[in-house]
């Protein structure tokens, strides 16, 4: 699943926005934090741009991507810079996507101390997750589908949709899960999914109280405090 998302993630106090299509990170949004802080060196994206490492850099990488891909890659594709729009409520940011190889590069220069936490954040595997959950609900409501009324399907994804999220982030809203940059829940989230699947495949769960209850359950074991759990 490609859908794209644009996810809220962190690097210590600093938020960082990451689309899922294509994993590459809105550094100018990081850049904004950064000269936000009082007491931080002033950073100009122009500077990192314009830099003619990050230009050798740049060759570099779109060489390598181009040769991992089979694809011509340019270097423009790699750093896309978009202009923000005019809106009622005021002009929108500018945002500049950066490959996330790019990325690292830009968040090293801006903060030597970043090195350590950007490498962690940007090789661990919480997209793949994100992806491989949005591919495990449509098996779900494949498998939903076997045991609910055709014209009933829409409220009970809705209600199932629901009750996932109160199990794996114990809250909701609409679209949650995409504001969640967490690899773990991502994982329990796709794990989830795939268990009610195949709890519903192999007969288990026959019908959609069954399946309500069995996700009451889930919510009470991993959210309800323990204490209230044993008697007085």
């Amino acid at each position: 699943m490609k859908t794209n998302q644009e996810m809220v993630r962190y690097i210590d106090s600093f938020s960082v926005v990451q689309r899922t299509s294509d994993g590459y990170f809105d550094g100018s949004e990081l850049l904004r934090q950064w000269n936000n802080v009082e007491g931080n060196p002033r950073r100009r994206m122009s500077e990192f741009i314009d830099s003619p490492k990050v230009k050798e850099f740049l060759k570099a990488l779109a060489d390598d991507e181009s040769h991992r891909s089979k694809t011509d890659i340019g270097e423009n594709q790699l750093l896309i810079k978009v202009k923000g729009k005019n809106t009622k409520e005021g002009k929108t940011p500018d945002k500049v996507w950066m490959n996330p190889l790019l990325f690292i590069k830009f968040a090293m220069w801006i903060n030597p101390t970043f090195e350590v936490k950007v490498l962690r954040f940007v090789y661990d595997e919480m997209i793949r997750y994100r992806n491989d959950a949005g591919d495990a609900y449509k098996e779900l409501s494949s498998a939903v589908m076997k045991i609910v009324p055709k014209d009933f399907m829409p409220k009970a994804m809705q209600k199932v949709g629901e009750a996932l999220n109160w199990v794996i982030f114990n809250n909701h809203e609409k679209m949650l899960r995409n504001k969640h940059g967490d690899e773990i829940k991502q994982r329990e989230l796709w794990q989830l999914e795939k268990k009610v699947a195949d709890l519903i495949n192999e007969g288990f769960i026959t019908n959609f109280d069954n399946l309500i209850s069995y996700l009451r359950n889930q919510y009470q074991k991993r959210n309800y405090p323990q204490v209230f759990n044993y008697a007085s």
